[in-house]
């Protein structure tokens, strides 16, 4: 395994971080420190990534894409500028990130269309979502804070913080935890939920979730 390969010019500097020999990283990118770049992994130009952050096989980074510290993206997961993903995300494998509203390979008029021909629109990720495997986040869309994406899902409208989603299109069928954990109602309190495994409250109002108070220790 090599220290930060990412370029003719950075192979005299020290950097903290671990790139594999087959992956690509264009010298402008900009690696936070602990992070791992995997075999096959492509990371574009002007992107930046935290510290400690894991970018597994064949992974896909686009230019300028924004990503906090902490994450995670699985194997083959492609990630299309200009997204967005803040601390703790997780990607799961071959999930996609679209950033073409409108997609077309040629104009009306049957030309090839050009980077300038249209808008790159992005996906924002919020910290400590979690987008399951094979998912697609068809921009432009938010994913919230916490928020649990189910594997297969097609995202097409923004999802709220907390909120666990599932099926094509993506709707919301309850709410999950810090943990990940998907919380049960209290009984006797309406609008409130509780997660099973760390004993956190949360309640809800109009449609959205907010975090209450942790339960004390026994």
């Amino acid at each position: 395994m090599l220290a930060g390969r990412a370029g003719t010019s950075r192979k005299a500097q020290h950097v903290n971080y671990r790139v594999q020999p087959t992956a690509q990283v264009d010298e402008s990118a900009e690696i936070g420190a602990g992070s791992s770049i995997w075999e096959l992994a492509q990371i574009r130009e002007g992107a930046k990534l935290g510290e400690g952050c894991v970018v597994g096989r064949g992974a896909y980074v686009g230019s300028g894409v924004r990503i906090g510290d902490n994450v995670k993206l699985q194997n083959f997961a492609l990630v299309y500028e200009p997204a967005e993903l803040g601390d703790g995300v997780f990607v799961g494998p071959a999930v996609v990130l679209t950033n073409d509203q409108y997609p077309r390979s040629v104009d009306p008029d049957g030309r090839q269309k050009r980077g300038g021909d249209w808008e790159a629109v992005g996906v924002k990720v919020a910290e400590g979502a979690s987008l399951g495997a094979r998912s697609v986040c068809v921009a432009p869309v938010r994913i919230g804070r916490w928020a649990m994406v189910a594997a297969g899902a097609v995202v097409t409208k923004d999802v709220p913080d907390f909120a666990l989603v599932v099926g094509v299109p993506a709707r919301r069928i309850g709410w999950v935890g810090r943990s990940g954990v998907r919380l049960v109602a209290r009984e006797r309190e309406p609008g409130v939920w509780e997660c099973p495994q760390s004993g956190a409250v949360y309640e809800e109002e109009d449609g959205a979730l907010r975090e209450q108070r942790v339960a004390p220790a026994p």
